[in-house]
């Protein structure tokens, strides 16, 4: 049996709490390692060799920080393949979507190369009679983040690069089902450059974030997960005093106008609610058509593309379309929404819940689900289900269809299918959602803009990556300096008279 580490100090460590949890093979339902559980005093360890670390990293210019993730991106693209393998072997992931993952992470890492110029301040020379004033940004110091399972490499780096690009420390508290790749991570940045103790990654599940919120040397944290543990994690950071960024859950809807390009909207719905698995925040799991006659168009066009998916191991090739979900209550959990799905009313079009595959009858693969004529009141409406299942509302007229987003408590990514230009400017000026696409199904910003939902999927005033992240791992201090003019009227040769 593997057992997994933390990473402190620049080197792989034992766990000490003596609590270990299993990581799981998806694909076979098999423990393929375990990884330690830290307990409150390893957290504090890894807080104080990164507090100790952190003043000279700070200290050092921003231009030789942003030269060691300069050397990073070369290391991701030197290990992209292995980096690939392990987060697939972990997660379930097919291998081009796992190195997606990666890619994306890389994305925000080459724009936190240019760290010296977002951490610039401002000067202002003579704000009154010999007086100038200026600001600077500084790091905060010891910073944390707590990531999920279903991003092990992209949601990481979305939150370390900037930190450390800013001059802080950082402890990473990765998701315990699928730990490999941070860990890994640790040690391409280390080889890279970075300083011992600047990046610390601590295994663990409650008890260590726990440690985290309440660790009085930690001055920010960020979180991505379900929106009832952000929720807690908001409140229980910003109770002590903390910096804190959460993300939580999603329902993503797609509305289909009737003029829009019905096989391109297939294609994008297939692609965007079965992806992953549908273990996305941002899949797509509620389409919209306006219309019955576009809903009929759309159903006709989804179904036998949905039949025709490739379930599978990552070890299949790279044209299986997905793979399991990531453990056995997962596929538990959305199995039991698809019945409630059929017991509430709606219609099972494409029916994946007698999926069998053979030789991985252990595994956690689910199959792909279509619902039709879902309403708000069902529970596959108002829940995340984070599996491949795609529910469809019919909506009477787009109005509706606006509303049906607009009312829904989330308020993560949207998108809007349509050839119109009119409709479509109207829905982005309107919605109430933090991501929005225009005939993009999902709606990702690319790095140097920032990711971010509106309404309970997200918590804090500060979206991730882009310029925001610069925002949020630092302080802005302001400093008024006052100098006498000194101004002299030349040399004296000669005594003064005494009074």
């Amino acid at each position: 049996m593997n057992e997994l580490t933390h990473y402190l100090n620049g080197s792989h460590t034992k766990g000490t709490s003596g609590r270990f949890a299993d990581v799981m093979n998806p694909a076979t339902g098999e423990v393929q390692a375990k990884v330690p559980l830290a307990s409150a005093a390893e957290v504090d360890k890894a807080v104080q060799i990164a507090a100790a670390a952190q003043p000279d990293w700070a200290a050092t210019n921003p231009q030789r920080r942003a030269r060691v993730l300069m050397k990073f991106v070369d290391l991701l693209n030197r290990d992209m393949d292995k980096l690939a393998e392990a987060l697939s072997r972990e997660h379930g992931k097919t291998l081009p979507d796992a190195a997606g993952d990666v890619q994306r992470g890389l994305e925000v890492v080459e724009y936190c190369i240019g760290a010296p110029q977002m951490l610039k301040g401002e000067y202002t020379d003579s704000a009154g009679p010999g007086i100038d004033m200026y600001s600077m940004r500084q790091p905060l110091g010891v910073t944390a983040g707590i990531t999920p399972f279903n991003f092990p490499a992209m949601i990481p780096m979305w939150m370390f690069a900037p930190a450390i690009a800013c001059g802080n420390a950082f402890i990473l508290k990765p998701s315990e089902r699928d730990p490999s790749v941070p860990l890994m991570l640790a040690e391409l940045l280390e080889e890279a450059g970075l300083p011992k103790g600047i990046l610390q990654v601590v295994n663990g599940d409650k008890e260590a974030v726990d440690a985290i919120l309440d660790h009085p040397v930690i001055q920010s944290i960020g979180f991505v997960g379900s929106t009832p543990i952000a929720e807690y994690i908001y409140g229980r950071g910003c109770s002590n005093g903390k910096r804190v960024q959460c993300f939580g859950g999603a329902k993503n809807h797609m509305i289909i106008m009737p003029d829009a390009d019905m096989d391109q909207a297939a294609d994008a719905l297939v692609g965007a609610g079965y992806g992953a698995a549908g273990e996305r925040c941002m899949a797509i799991s509620v389409a919209v058509p306006v219309g019955d006659e576009t809903a009929d168009r759309l159903i006709e066009k989804l179904v036998p593309r949905i039949e025709k998916l490739k379930v599978g191991p990552y070890t299949a090739g790279n044209d299986v379309d997905y793979g399991p979900v990531v453990t056995k209550a997962a596929k538990e959990n959305i199995l039991r929404l698809v019945q409630t799905g059929v017991d509430q009313g709606a219609k099972l079009v494409v029916d994946g819940r007698d999926f069998k595959l053979q030789g991985y009858e252990d595994g956690f693969f689910v199959g792909a689900h279509l619902f039709d004529n879902v309403t708000p009141d069902m529970d596959i409406y108002k829940t995340e289900i984070f599996g491949p299942v795609l529910s469809t509302v019919r909506a009477g007229s787009y109005e509706e269809a606006l509303k049906l987003a607009m009312d829904h408590e989330y308020g993560n990514g949207t998108a809007i299918f349509t050839r119109d230009g009119d409709t479509a400017r109207d829905f982005a000026n309107r919605i109430n959602i933090g991501m929005v696409g225009v005939n993009v199904p999902i709606p990702v910003p690319l790095a140097y803009h920032t990711f971010g939902g509106w309404k309970k999927s997200v918590f804090g005033d500060l979206n991730q990556h882009g310029p925001d992240a610069f925002k949020f791992y630092t302080r802005t201090k302001t400093i008024t300096a006052r100098w006498p003019s000194g101004l002299k009227e030349g040399g004296e040769f000669h005594f003064k008279a005494m009074d």
